[in-house]
């Protein structure tokens, strides 16, 4: 096998960042994302990606080994979000309701899982906090503000191309991005 790639299940995936090294075919790492949001997340880039415009559940369970049942609920979710259109019977399938450059990452996420950040299930302009705790209600927001920036500028279309916005590049880029962060 060459260098640089290793067998994964039944097809290849390329290694070209040590951040694969330990991923088990999700997208997310060391962030916390719901598996509905992750599973979401890969259902909807099959779909942009997907040459003949729609695609059937299985086929999109079976491409992102996501169990079956758990694909038809997230789907349904993404219809009733209108992200997605399907159609039942024989010429049926599932493909995108806009075109993958108007939909967004965090599009699917508020989809599946509802608000980007909360803190306690709370929105983070609802929070009440007092004494020397009072600044963190501005943390939480400036977070959710930063997530939003990279979350809402990030569509599928980028994740098929394969070509990031500069930003999110550059922030990938930084020392220790791609590193974990343990407690002491």
């Amino acid at each position: 096998m060459a260098a640089g790639r290793r067998k994964r299940g039944s097809h290849t995936a390329t290694l070209e960042h040590p951040r694969h090294r330990d991923c088990a075919g999700g997208i997310m790492l060391g962030m916390r994302l719901s598996a509905r949001a992750d599973y979401a997340l890969r259902a909807a880039i099959e779909l942009a990606a997907a040459p003949g415009g729609h695609v059937t559940s299985d086929q999109l369970a079976k491409a992102q080994r996501i169990p079956g049942k758990f694909l038809e609920a997230i789907l349904t979710q993404l219809r009733r979000a209108g992200l997605v259109r399907s159609q039942r019977g024989p010429e049926g399938g599932f493909w995108l309701a806009r075109p993958a450059d108007q939909i967004s990452i965090a599009d699917i996420i508020r989809a599946i899982d509802g608000p980007l950040l909360g803190v306690r299930g709370e929105r983070p302009e609802n929070l009440g906090y007092f004494g020397a705790a009072e600044p963190l209600q501005t943390v939480w927001i400036a977070l959710r503000a930063n997530e939003r920036l990279i979350l809402e500028e990030v569509t599928l279309a980028h994740l098929v191309s394969g070509k990031l916005p500069a930003r999110v590049r550059e922030l990938a880029e930084l020392p220790g991005s791609w590193q974990g962060r343990v407690s002491p």
